[in-house]
């Protein structure tokens, strides 16, 4: 990159913002993400005559703030969700300063810009135990495949790692031994050990011995979970699997694969784990993301408070 000459339109400069992040090492998936929202911020600047990054202040992003709050999505025509608007104005703020830091814009008049607030929000339900003990029995009520749905489902509960960091487990990476699974290039390429409990461990014995040699083909590789076509799951594939077995279960709740790693997390503080030992096991970067259970985990913000405060230790007194 050192040898090519600088952009000077703003589409150039966005593919050389994103060929940067290449080079520094950046996931496929985050660079994708910074590709749909530029692209985005690119359109409409070109539609307003805008085709230079030296053309851009602080007007013309609360325009295109302002453009993305009036936006409306064109098959639902519902409003974009303020995170939404939040990511896009931070791509273009990160690209603007980048590019002010490499030398190709001279002054960057993003600089203080300043992002929307997002509230944080509560995850939207979790499963209790006798919710996750339902959905893992719609499992049994099939042929073999639904016995590796089963260990799917026992693997998600077991260690609430992310949709995409399941369907990217390869066979050595369950140590059944040991009782522990290593995540691989996991969120933010970060990897990560998390315990996994016995009776998953079994499930997983299970499937390998049963299920998986009879759905293994040429181009399996070492995924663990194989698809009916012998193939790695694709992520939509995993949540299409447990909106299934959740909805089959009777549960009408949204969120399908995060419903478990909600209930992992929930479960586990509700149980007396400390809120840094949840995080290590989510794999978040920030206690911040972590913290939202602690307020989600109500059954013992409910015991504490019969415990400790004098208005329900004096209400169990007068009964």
């Amino acid at each position: 990159m050192l040898n090519r000459p600088k952009p000077k339109t703003l589409v150039a400069c966005v593919e050389w913002y994103l060929e940067d992040c290449l080079v520094k090492g950046l996931s496929p998936r985050t660079i994708e993400g910074k590709r749909s929202s530029l692209n985005a911020f690119t359109q409409w600047a070109l539609s307003e005559r805008l085709k230079r990054p030296q053309q851009i202040g602080i007007e013309e992003i609360e325009a295109y703030q302002a453009y993305l709050f009036r936006h409306r999505q064109p098959f639902t025509q519902k409003p974009l969700q303020k995170p939404t608007i939040r990511n896009r104005l931070t791509a273009v703020k990160v690209l603007f300063r980048r590019l002010h830091v490499r030398g190709i814009i001279k002054e960057n008049g993003l600089a203080l810009m300043e992002l929307p607030k997002v509230p944080r929000q509560l995850p939207k339900g979790y499963l209790d135990v006798e919710e996750i003990e339902a959905t893992l029995q719609q499992s049994l009520l099939h042929d073999h495949k639904g016995l590796r749905d089963r260990a799917m489902l026992a693997v998600f509960y077991a260690t609430g790692i992310r949709r995409m960091e399941l369907a990217n487990l390869n066979v050595d990476d369950v140590d059944v031994k040991t009782g522990v699974v290593t995540v691989h290039k996991g969120k933010g390429e970060k990897d990560r050990r998390v315990p996994i409990a016995l009776s998953a461990c079994t499930w997983v014995q299970l499937y390998l011995k049963h299920v998986r040699p009879k759905l293994q083909q040429l181009h399996s590789g070492s995924a663990l979970f194989l698809d009916n076509k012998g193939l790695k799951f694709r992520e939509h594939q995993v949540t299409r699997i447990v909106s299934k077995y959740v909805q089959r279960a009777g549960i009408n709740k949204p969120g399908a694969c995060n419903l478990f790693r909600h209930s992992t997390a929930t479960l586990m503080h509700e149980n007396g784990a400390d809120i840094r030992v949840v995080q290590d096991m989510l794999g978040h970067a920030d206690i911040s993301t972590t913290q939202i259970y602690t307020h989600v985990a109500i059954n013992h913000l409910k015991r504490v408070y019969a415990e400790t405060h004098p208005a329900a230790l004096n209400a169990g007194r007068s009964s």
